[in-house]
């Protein structure tokens, strides 16, 4: 059986070589498919893993109580926007006063200015800076990580220590990129802290950078930074995930009472559970998913057809070929199994190159992005799955018509 599948590939290269130029030209159809299937599935892999990167960083046992259920308010053709009033200071104190929750620890958190200029020595940034005021618990349920120096301890944030974390654009190519940066004095708005942490690199999510940060106990930033109608966020992280329901059940009767609802009234705030945020994600690259299969799908198509019609007219080229081959004894099943040989090496050797030029343009289009790239396995062997399927539908009724032909009839055609 191995010496008979051997002799097959060789007839079935021989065959090739003889007929190059169709050969190729099919072999290009069936990898202009494969390539725009898997170069759109490298991208939706990459998107997914680093949308899931920035987001999940913080857990799928986080919840934050926000203004709104997103950054965004919708306003449908009809409707009547409903404005919900800011958590201020004293309700958020509140909800962390009485929310006592067993394994859970709520962050109390608000952005001071996100146009602060910092200054180091006789150096100084432009105005782009964002300064939060946070607490010690704040970067635990944030999923950030310290990677120089530390994060702040409850001494800090209770007794209002004049101390910073920075984000990691002050230690590798800002103010603080040509020494250590660690117990460095900088200053924002004329007042000085020490550094004692910097934050790993976080990059840019929607085109706002996440390393040019400055956070400082909310106290603090509370005194220095006294704008009209802050709004500040509460984010609680739940130490056991099964807890994670009822907790969020508790935030939202401890936030009712906080605001004095009335039972029959809606929550006149937000919750937003950092699943949610994996979960959507998840939508949005399924779709992309289904939308590249479909592209990828209707370009396939067509290169099965081009490999059935190449097929059909190697089997008519060759049927005196095939007369010659029965009248030695050769059986219908031998026959057949030639010409699906010849069908399958050739669309594999186009799902190969459509998987390498895929990969390719996805891997350019990732460095462009700036995104980290992900070897798509799964776009790879759904690309050699789709390959032989072609291969299989088109090699079918090729190879049924010659294993059928009459021997007398065959060795007569001219």
């Amino acid at each position: 059986m191995i010496g008979l599948f051997r002799e097959n590939v060789k007839i079935a290269l021989g065959s090739i070589r003889a007929q190059l130029l169709r050969t190729i030209l099919t072999v290009v159809i069936i990898a202009i498919g494969i390539t725009a299937l898997v170069g759109i599935l490298t991208v939706v892999t990459a998107i997914e893993y680093n949308l899931n990167s920035s987001f999940a960083s913080m857990g799928s046992n986080t919840f934050n109580i926000n203004q709104y259920e997103s950054t965004g308010r919708r306003r449908g053709d009809e409707e009547i926007e409903k404005i919900n009033p800011i958590i201020s200071y004293p309700e958020a104190r509140a909800f962390k006063e009485k929310f006592n929750t067993p394994f859970t620890q709520t962050s109390l958190s608000f952005i001071a200015t996100s146009n602060a200029e910092v200054k180091f020595e006789n150096k100084k940034t432009d105005p782009e800076i964002s300064v939060l005021g946070i607490d010690e618990f704040y970067l635990t349920n944030s999923g950030l990580e310290v990677t120089q120096g530390r994060n702040f301890n409850s001494f800090d944030i209770s007794n209002n220590v004049y101390s910073c974390v920075v984000g990691s654009d002050f230690a590798t190519k800002g103010l603080l990129k040509d020494t250590n940066p660690i117990d460095k004095i900088i200053s924002v708005r004329g007042a000085k802290f020490k550094v004692i942490g910097v934050l790993k690199e976080k990059g840019s999510t929607f085109g706002n950078s996440q390393d040019l940060r400055v956070m400082i106990p909310i106290q603090v930033a509370r005194s220095m930074f006294s704008a009209p109608n802050i709004n500040y966020s509460l984010s609680t992280m739940v130490s056991k995930k099964e807890l994670l329901d009822e907790s969020i059940d508790n935030a939202i009767i401890t936030m009712r009472k906080i605001r004095k609802l009335n039972p029959v009234e809606e929550n006149n705030f937000g919750i937003s559970r950092s699943d949610d945020l994996i979960n959507r994600i998840g939508e949005l690259t399924g779709f992309l998913s289904w939308s590249a299969w479909i592209m990828g799908i209707i370009t396939i198509l067509g290169s099965s057809i081009a490999l059935m019609n190449i097929m059909v007219v190697s089997v008519t080229e060759r049927t005196r070929e095939i007369g010659v081959r029965k009248a030695l004894g050769a059986k219908k099943s031998t026959i057949a199994f030639q010409f699906f040989i010849e069908t399958l090496t050739i669309g594999q050797m186009g799902g190969f190159f459509g998987i390498i030029l895929g990969i390719l343009i996805g891997f350019l289009i990732c460095l462009a992005a700036g995104w980290d790239f992900v070897i798509p396995w799964g776009a790879i062997m759904a690309a050699f799955v789709t390959s032989f399927i072609v291969a299989l539908v088109s090699g079918l009724y090729p190879a049924i018509k010659a294993s059928k032909l009459d021997p007398i009839e065959a060795l007569r055609y001219e």
